[in-house]
């Protein structure tokens, strides 16, 4: 008789026991991958806000137009992934399963830095695809309900995890993205106002990167915008964005470099 090993509280080491091929990190690599690209995030004084771009690229052609990179973890935890798309989302999948098995077996929520926690356990499961090129890098945002304050976590490859106070990005228009932030970026603002910088720096940021689509009045897509407060996660609604993004690009035909700073 096979010797089934006991259900504890993380469902990730259950799977790797009973079915370890059934794990993100331990599938052989598929090569040409589509590619996720752009995510920013930023605190406002009410919570933290997410915004991801929805195009993927494979190699230098648009795979997808309207992919989608950022999820809700559970009721008060959002995570956006840049990377390989296709082990992007089946290791959001596992997180997303891994914190409510939690629940479950405990009777209790995770804390928030056992969450982040648990993600860079999972990144670092896929370090041997990520070698192959396979990389997954995640942004990790939420309200902490034992601070009382909005958290944001950024990830290496290696699942190491770093806090992030104001704002971050990761992907392949992250450094265009993170220049706009700087100036940009209020830690006072509200979350309209802290939702409109980072479409602006998901504007500056397809500007310079091939591979971030930015703001598509065209096609009417939109990058995917959520935040956690107090009162938990919710996604801004695609008429909400697409309203914001209308004034923004309209505001860009007379400045195409965007919002203009005082120097001193």
């Amino acid at each position: 008789m096979t010797n089934v090993p006991a259900l504890g509280s993380s469902f990730t080491e259950y799977l790797s026991a009973v079915a370890p091929e059934a794990l993100p990190g331990a599938r052989a690599a598929d090569l040409p991958a589509v590619h996720g690209t752009t995510i920013v995030a930023a605190r406002y004084r009410g919570g933290v806000v997410m915004a991801g771009d929805r195009r993927a690229t494979m190699g230098s052609a648009i795979a997808m137009r309207d992919i989608e990179k950022i999820f809700g973890a559970d009721d008060h935890s959002i995570v956006g992934v840049a990377g390989v798309a296709g082990v992007a989302v089946e290791l959001v999948r596992l997180f997303q399963v891994e914190l409510e098995h939690f629940e479950k077996v405990e009777g209790a929520e995770l804390s928030f830095d056992g969450k982040a926690n648990r993600l860079g356990a999972l990144i670092r499961g896929n370090l041997g695809q990520a070698m192959q090129g396979l990389v997954v890098l995640p942004l990790f945002i939420g309200w902490d309900r034992r601070a009382g304050r909005g958290r944001m976590f950024s990830y290496d490859a290696t699942g190491g995890r770093y806090e992030e106070h104001e704002f971050c990005s990761v992907g392949s228009g992250s450094a265009f993205a993170r220049g706009a932030l700087k100036k940009l970026y209020d830690p006072d603002a509200d979350e309209m106002t802290a939702v409109a910088a980072l479409l602006q720096s998901l504007y500056d940021a397809a500007d310079d990167d091939s591979a971030t689509s930015g703001l598509d009045l065209t096609r009417g897509i939109f990058p995917l915008v959520m935040r956690a407060s107090a009162e938990g996660v919710a996604r801004w609604s695609e008429e909400g964005v697409r309203g914001l993004a209308e004034q923004i690009v309209a505001a860009r035909v007379g400045r195409p470099d965007g919002p203009r700073g005082n120097a001193l």
